[in-house]
């Protein structure tokens, strides 16, 4: 029998990343994702003790965050549950909701900056239009970066994620990278 082994977004056995100055780049092949959509008369849920976040919020609980994707809609995330059926989990805590498993479609990228808040915004302001002093922790939102739809979400003050299509995985690397190792240089 052939000697199968998953491959991340990236085509690599092993996550991609980087580092760049005061930036660190990470593909975060852990992370499971999956959709939750209040059906018409249903009570809005509380899944895995999460309460659902507004428009332009994220909120995290104990392993699982959910960001707001539209109305009665959206994307709840559980981290180092990809190889799981998370959807059928989630499907179990909400009923008489729609949920939709989505951790193949998507890829993750999580950039940290270990100099505070200064270097991610930088990259941010670079990356997409998104205005970084109105952009604090909790907040999150759907964006275009370059060529591509993408969701950003702000985890904390020197934490930004972003959800990207996996299929665009390596040109969202690319644009990623490119800008970290530009503002790099700009440092130096």
């Amino acid at each position: 029998m052939t000697d199968l082994r998953p491959f991340t977004a990236l085509g690599a056995v092993t996550p991609g990343s980087a580092s760049f100055g005061a930036l660190d780049l990470r593909e975060n092949a852990g992370l499971a994702l999956a959709s939750l959509a209040v059906r018409r008369g249903t009570v809005e849920p509380t899944p895995f003790g999460l309460t659902l976040p507004e428009p332009g919020r994220w909120v995290a609980g104990q392993r699982v965050a959910a960001l707001w994707t539209g109305q009665g809609q959206w994307m709840i995330e559980a981290e180092c549950r990809a190889e799981l059926d998370f959807a059928a989990e989630l499907k179990q805590v909400t009923p008489g909701c729609s949920v939709t498993e989505q951790t193949d479609g998507w890829v993750g990228f999580e950039i940290i900056s270990r100099a505070g808040s200064m270097p991610l915004e930088a990259l941010l302001s670079k990356l997409v239009n998104i205005d970084p002093a109105d952009f604090g922790p909790g907040r999150a939102t759907r964006t275009g970066l370059e060529h591509m739809s993408c969701f950003v979400i702000r985890r904390g003050d020197a934490h930004v994620a972003v959800l990207g299509a996996r299929s665009s995985a390596g040109s969202l690397w690319h644009a990623l990278e490119t800008t970290a190792k530009r503002l790099e240089e700009q440092v130096t």
